[in-house]
């Protein structure tokens, strides 16, 4: 078994999917059924509702990735079929549009425990406490933490939880799988030898949808904010739709000080989650990437309306990144031409705001591409860094920070 299997640090590709997706993964990594009961608000719910036992009772909650729900009064528990209804309505009444329902299993406090893995860079960061709840919080103190290296490692926590170790490297494969970032169970009870998720949360890589045969989707990301999306987000999102290539953008922080221009899905993980090993995650103004050889009007469309995000910011010196790994079709003349045509637009606004452009890729035409760009940036003073495959690629955020954090202009 390969422990070090597939390992970063928390990066911006991490998605929250929905509790009821994650428990149907989890459960069937054990073999066993999930009985749970997924309902959008959109749709006409009471059908399902009517199929659950009269004589049982029930836990109905919000499904959105928000955490503390029973803190926040999202969570109804020992709630009979009649009062399933008025119960989501309630819910829906809030603002929400996706539940989950679950039989509600009687048991003691004291039973609740507390478990979860994260993925970083050293490996996989298992955490747990044999005192589990809505009150984890304030009992952190009772959480003890290890990086996965061997077997004997699951045994020991394994048994401290009483479940069976090979379960628990059955989650542990699952967690692999299916490319979880993180997974969190709370609280974890064991009753009659069998083992129950009372509440699950979990993030996957968002890169990796390709690669779990439909487990989990798109369709499965829930998230627990309330912003609205950006004018900027919704331009980019209607390009996407028009077009054969991939776009993709998220804010993160407004007033940040570095922007990503980035291309490909796996160089982007990189390459953020190197600025997040240098502590300078709280900089990211966004993620995203472009992939796919969009045109040179795409990438233009693109490249405009993420370069205002960055006027927007109130950082007093700003770096742009633009990077990915060695395209094997993306042309790199035409993609450029399009982010030029877009950086043009604001140049002299770009130069007033201490902004600074640094470039590694690599791909078809890559000679034109890298020497037009140079001389663009060399005319506008915008010039940082430019660089082609020669340059590893992680190497293009080190002096990106260096730029912001120097107090010379």
């Amino acid at each position: 078994m390969n422990w070090a299997f597939f390992t970063y640090n928390k990066s911006m590709a991490r998605k929250k999917i929905s509790e009821f997706r994650a428990k149907t993964i989890l459960y069937k990594s054990l073999q066993k059924n999930y009985s749970g009961i997924s309902i959008n608000a959109d749709d006409s719910f009471e059908e399902k509702i009517l199929s659950l036992s009269d004589d049982k009772k029930y836990v109905v909650k919000v499904d959105q990735g928000i955490k503390q729900r029973k803190k926040k009064g999202l969570v109804f528990i020992n709630v009979g079929l009649q009062e399933l209804t008025d119960k989501i309505e309630a819910l829906k009444g809030k603002g929400f549009s996706h539940f989950l329902i679950e039989e509600f299993l009687e048991h003691e406090l004291e039973s609740e425990k507390y478990f979860s893995v994260e993925r970083i860079r050293e490996g996989k960061r298992i955490s747990y406490s044999l005192q589990g709840g809505v009150d984890i919080e304030e009992n952190k103190d009772s959480v003890k933490s290890l990086i996965i290296k061997s077997y004997s490692q699951i045994e020991e926590v394994a048994n401290l939880l009483e479940i069976n170790p090979e379960v628990f490297s059955h989650l542990l494969d699952a967690f692999d799988e299916y490319y979880f970032s993180f997974l969190e169970i709370n609280p974890l009870v064991v009753k009659n030898n069998e083992i129950h998720f009372l509440d699950a949360a979990v993030e996957v890589d968002s890169a990796a949808e390709f690669f779990v045969n439909s487990a989990w989707s798109s369709r499965d990301f829930r998230e627990s904010g309330v912003r609205e999306k950006t004018h900027e987000e919704h331009e980019i999102e209607k390009l996407k739709e028009n077009s054969p290539a991939s776009f993709s953008y998220e804010i993160l922080n407004p007033n940040g000080s570095i922007l990503l221009l980035l291309s490909g899905g796996g160089a982007s993980l990189v390459t953020a989650d190197e600025i997040y090993q240098q502590g300078k995650g709280h900089d990211l103004i966004n993620y995203g990437e472009y992939s796919g050889n969009p045109n040179t009007e795409e990438t233009y469309i693109y490249t405009r309306e993420i370069l205002n995000t960055l006027l927007d910011s109130s950082a007093p010196k700003k770096a742009i990144i633009i990077s990915g790994g060695v395209a094997n079709f993306t042309d790199i003349r035409s993609t450029f031409k399009g982010v030029i045509k877009a950086l043009d637009e604001v140049g002299d606004k770009l130069f007033r705001e201490n902004t600074k452009v640094f470039v590694r890729r690599g791909g078809p035409h890559q000679e034109e591409g890298l020497s037009m760009m140079k001389n663009f940036l060399e005319e506008k003073n915008l010039l940082g860094v430019v660089s082609g495959p020669d340059m590893i690629l992680t190497d293009i955020v080190t002096p990106a920070i260096r730029w912001i954090e120097n107090n010379d202009q």
